[in-house]
């Protein structure tokens, strides 16, 4: 089954999770018990992006997978209150996607995430979605859903004439050439492009010495990942790392360069980076293609400090004025 006829400036194809988040003063250790908070709210990085977009102003869709479930109905009401239009494969037999967070006092977290319906977003429904892929400026995916499905939407998207960007997270996602080289911008964390560097590129490095590494070194490495993408790596506090392909700089003046964070206040990171490539996607597709790309990056780099500033996934992403 299927829900949603759309248009739109920013397409979103990726998870919806409900989430359930647990708030200590510290993670337990294993085999120990803690005291602390609950809360339940929305998430999946495909539905934190897409929120994301949608505040910065975009017009956004969503493509995604549900059950036939309460989580599924609090996914409906929350997108038609953010103006998201959504495109939903509905599994009767199948729960939507859940996810277990846990965070400490310093804002850290981890995460266990049962895909559910997620993982059954099917080629077939990505196919079917031709007329918004026709209206698309950017189209964004994750890879919390079917890999087959993520690819066929990033290729319908360069079809169209669309920019494709691909946020390769979680970093133990099933990434594979074919992903890469359908996409025109990368947006791995730290984490993310180790794991990338290893599986496609053969080489080691330690995700913890990326921030270190000089730009050179680094601009190396992302080109040894990606030859022909422009990889934007999220370094949380260290700030944002962009590498261009030679003979593509965006815009920019230069191949290569580190933007820094803004100091914030953060009280959770869960959403960090889904408010980034959100926020970078409805800025790519907001302004010119000739704006030059490290604006666009500088703007998702405040959103995503922001993001910090509040609990939760989709619930910490902050509306801001349309430029």
């Amino acid at each position: 089954m299927q829900e949603g006829s759309v248009m739109a400036s920013v397409i979103v194809v990726g998870s919806y999770n409900q989430d359930h988040v647990w708030t200590s003063d510290a993670l337990p250790a294993p085999g120990a018990t803690r005291l602390g908070r609950y809360a339940s709210g929305p998430g999946g990085k495909g539905f934190n992006q897409a929120v994301a977009s949608a505040r910065v102003g975009a017009a956004t869709v969503f493509i995604t997978a549900l059950g036939e479930d309460a989580a599924a109905d609090t996914a409906r009401a929350l997108a038609a209150d953010d103006g998201i239009t959504l495109c939903a494969e509905i599994h009767p037999s199948l729960p939507s996607g859940t996810a277990g967070i846990f965070v400490d006092g310093d804002g850290r977290n981890v995460i266990v995430v049962a895909p559910g319906a997620n993982e059954a977003l099917s080629v077939d429904f990505i196919g079917a979605q031709a007329d918004a892929f026709a209206q698309a400026g950017v189209v964004l995916a994750q890879l919390e859903v079917d890999a087959d499905a993520v690819l066929a939407a990033l290729q319908a998207g360069r079809a169209a004439g669309a920019l494709t960007v691909l946020n390769p997270a979680p970093a133990n996602a099933p990434t594979r050439d074919a992903l890469l080289a359908a996409a025109d911008i990368l947006t791995p964390n730290e984490t993310e492009f180790a794991a990338m560097l290893a599986r496609h590129a053969g080489v080691a490095v330690g995700a913890d010495t990326l921030a270190d590494l000089p730009p050179p070194a680094l601009h190396a490495l992302c080109r040894q990942l990606a030859h022909d993408a422009t990889v934007v790596i999220t370094l949380g506090a260290g700030g944002v790392f962009v590498s261009h392909r030679d003979g593509d700089l965006r815009g920019d003046a230069d191949a290569f360069y580190r933007q820094h964070c803004t100091p914030v206040q953060a009280v959770d990171t869960t959403g960090a980076g889904d408010a980034f490539s959100g926020a970078l996607a409805a800025r790519l597709a907001q302004w010119p293609r000739d704006t030059p790309f490290a604006a666009a990056v500088s703007f998702a780099n405040a959103y995503a400090g922001w993001s910090t500033e509040r609990p939760g996934g989709a619930a910490s992403m902050r509306r801001v004025a349309t430029p």
